[in-house]
């Protein structure tokens, strides 16, 4: 197969694509013609050098960066299918592209509509549940009206704090219904950039300010003494079929994170390799793992995911009860992601991993081509 990976981006996950995307291209198989798209900040595509890919298999310190060398500089076609992706006047080849382009402009349905739109395979959500679970808020509206347990917050939006009156009844109500500590996050950034706990009214608005630099719109959460568990869940929700197995719902897991930080935030993701112990599976009782399981696959299921997500989970220390957080369609792929380890301790090896991802694209287009578009 001819695949096209792609890093980078224009989010605050930029650093944390390339390296998701070098674990990806190190563990990839090599029946496999990989071609590898690298996305700056300001949003232009670049081909690399097929040497990238070799010097990453041969040497594990090597790392992925973006040249921008506008001889390099990638063009994608509409309607072009396997022929959509062309440098410098030459074709790209194309079978199904893995973009791990975490963050906004990649994970929130406006790269999986650049890929709609050229006509070609690629792995993970669809565009509009990607736009759907980008956004926190929206997320559990879906899982909430579906009957899922989630976390009680209140979002505020960029409007509220504009009008001084009403923000100083939001943030009364934040303060009066959900009470301190308040956990307090941006409701489309992701690797918990501007995400803060707050214990008191000025930590609270010192949180806020940090939130709202990221988003327009913020959620305001009660913080919960938590265990934080995590589920990795392939397949497809709409058009799974027994008949192609890699495209039948599965979960992982659970695992749990033990943070050695105040949170799970973005430095104990990535940066400290001691940052959080994993423990996977989670330390519960056998019915508890499975009940995570297939409320993982019901929230999968309810935002119409595909091809991979990570749902994210707390356990309330004190009441033992289960909420679920939030869900990442595309989730870290580091060495110490939690994601790629949990389906590996189940029994799906990385490489394995990357192969049922890009088969299940392949089915997903190959599903939605049969539906009729005209008359």
């Amino acid at each position: 197969m001819n695949v096209i990976l792609m890093c980078g981006g224009r989010s605050g996950e930029h650093e944390v694509s390339l390296v998701s995307c070098a674990s990806i291209a190190r563990n990839i198989s090599s029946k496999h013609n990989v071609s590898l798209i690298t996305v700056a900040k300001n949003g232009k595509f670049y081909l690399a050098d097929s040497s990238v890919i070799e010097n990453l298999k041969k040497n594990p310190d090597a790392k992925i960066e973006v040249n921008a060398d506008e001889s390099k500089r990638v063009t994608v076609l509409p309607g072009a299918g396997k022929e959509a992706f062309t440098c410098a006047g030459k074709i790209i080849p194309c079978d199904a592209v893995f973009s791990i382009i975490h963050g906004t402009y990649g994970e929130d349905g406006t790269m999986q509509g650049l890929f709609e739109i050229a006509g070609v395979p690629y792995v993970g959500c669809n565009t509009l549940s990607s736009a759907c679970t980008m956004d926190k808020d929206t997320t559990k509206i879906m899982w909430a009206s579906a009957g899922l347990p989630v976390v009680p917050g209140i979002c505020i939006t960029r409007a509220e704090v504009n009008d001084s009156k009403k923000y100083d009844e939001i943030v009364k109500q934040c303060i009066d219904t959900l009470g301190f500590p308040l956990f307090v996050k941006p409701c489309s950034a992701g690797s918990s950039d501007g995400a803060n706990k707050a214990n008191n009214p000025k930590e609270f608005s010192f949180a806020l300010m940090e939130a709202f630099s990221w988003d327009n719109k913020v959620l305001v959460e009660k913080a919960i003494n938590a265990r934080e568990v995590e589920c990795s869940v392939t397949g497809n929700s709409i058009t799974s079929s027994s008949s192609i197995p890699c495209t039948m719902l599965k979960a992982y897991g659970p695992g749990e994170i033990v943070p050695k930080h105040t949170f799970y935030d973005y430095d104990a993701k990535y940066n400290d390799p001691d940052g959080a112990e994993l423990k996977i599976p989670a330390l519960l009782p056998e019915e508890k793992l499975e009940y995570i399981r297939e409320t993982a696959k019901k929230a999968y299921k309810v935002v119409n995911a595909g091809g991979l997500s990570r749902v994210d989970f707390f356990i309330d220390r004190d009441t033992d009860e289960i909420y679920l957080n939030e869900i990442n369609t595309l989730p870290g792929f580091t060495s110490i992601s939690m994601f790629p380890k949990m389906c590996d301790a189940f029994g799906l090896k990385y490489a394995d991993l990357i192969d049922l991802l890009l088969d299940e694209a392949v089915a997903e287009f190959d599903a939605k081509n049969q539906l009729c578009t005209s008359r």
